[in-house]
């Protein structure tokens, strides 16, 4: 399974913020769209970064309540991993888990393509395994 066939299910909109917002501005995004990140970027096509709930979490855990009113930039994550749409999912999954990340954004020749969160990729996989598991009910009702 690659990001191109969940995304083909899923879509490809992207919820992305500037930098210069607030954490409280994207504390109020995430909590509108009911999403757990949101991708940093200055014109919605390059990724400047990510913000996750956890990063929010971690600056008020750092700075206090005070960290509501600091820009998005001073605590998003800035080495952010992406993926092409010919990724494989398994190997999305594995990635996940394994940098304790749960969102990856999609880049097609340098312009943001979409974002896929490991609950995209879980269930994707359930839907297979389920597939497969009627299909193995068939044959052997066939038989």
């Amino acid at each position: 399974m690659t990001v191109r066939q969940v995304l083909s299910n899923k879509g490809a909109q992207v919820v992305t913020i500037s930098p210069d917002a607030t954490l409280s501005q994207a504390a109020a995004l995430l909590s509108e769209k009911r999403i757990g990140a949101t991708v940093v970027s200055e014109d919605g096509r390059a990724v400047a970064g990510i913000l996750s709930e956890r990063d929010i979490i971690r600056a008020v855990a750092q700075d206090g309540a005070g960290a509501l009113d600091a820009a998005v930039s001073r605590f998003m994550t800035r080495d952010v991993v992406t993926c092409s749409m010919s990724a494989d999912t398994d190997h999305l999954m594995r990635l996940m888990t394994n940098g304790k990340f749960r969102h990856v954004p999609v880049v097609e020749d340098g312009v943001l393509a979409g974002i896929i969160s490991i609950g995209d990729v879980v269930n994707r996989r359930l839907a297979d395994i389920e597939a497969e598991q009627q299909a193995l009910k068939d044959y052997i009702a066939a038989g």
